[in-house]
């Protein structure tokens, strides 16, 4: 019985001294030591935010177009503004040009002559008071086409410079950032997937 007693005492002792030899194994750790392992940590210096940017960059680029641009640093930007609006005035010119042609002419018919550009050299017009109508009324919709476009892009560059200075301010740094990792799970022999969230004060 003593015996029996015995060989049971020395068994618990035995499984308790295996117990605590046993390392416990964190599974998130994929064989680092915990004494190596060192994380830098970096000082960030950040820039004030200037809340007044944005306005005076609209307000910039209202007075010229590209000054925003060029408050902003965006200096590749200019040369497309100046060609979006260059563009929109001068199809405005164009069409008032050929307006004004057509005005004209119909004008000297109205009053007796026959001298205009588009009357030609024979008894019939080459282009009749009808036709002279119509291109008016065509090259009137086309200046105002012209003007309504370059009154848009007038504001879209105006509204580029205020967007532009506000993302230039918005917060890019290691304080705050949003990161997916993987991490292989040995004891499961199983992925783990997620996502880090850092918010530094």
């Amino acid at each position: 019985m003593l015996n029996k007693h015995l060989y049971t005492l020395c068994l618990c002792l035995f499984s308790v001294c295996l117990l605590f030899s046993q390392k416990e194994k964190d599974s998130t750790n994929i064989g680092l030591d915990k004494d190596l392992v060192q994380i830098n940590q970096s000082i960030v210096e950040t820039t004030p935010i200037d809340p007044l940017r944005p306005s005076k960059a609209a307000f910039y680029s209202a007075i010229l177009p590209g000054l925003g641009q060029a408050y902003n640093k965006k200096y590749w930007k200019i040369p497309i503004v100046w060609g979006a609006i260059g563009t929109g005035v001068y199809f405005y010119v164009k069409n008032d040009k050929q307006f004004d042609r057509f005005r004209d002419a119909y004008k000297r018919r109205l009053a007796g002559f026959t001298d205009d550009e588009f009357y030609g050299d024979g008894t019939t017009p080459q282009i009749s008071d009808d036709g002279l109508i119509r291109a008016q009324e065509l090259y009137r919709r086309n200046k105002e086409v012209s003007l309504l476009i370059t009154i848009g892009l007038y504001a879209l560059n105006i509204i580029d410079a205020n967007v532009d200075a506000h993302l230039l301010q918005f917060n890019v740094d290691e304080n705050l950032s949003l990161r997916p990792h993987y991490q292989y799970n040995e004891m499961e022999n199983s992925s783990d997937l997620g996502v880090t969230v850092n918010f530094k004060f």
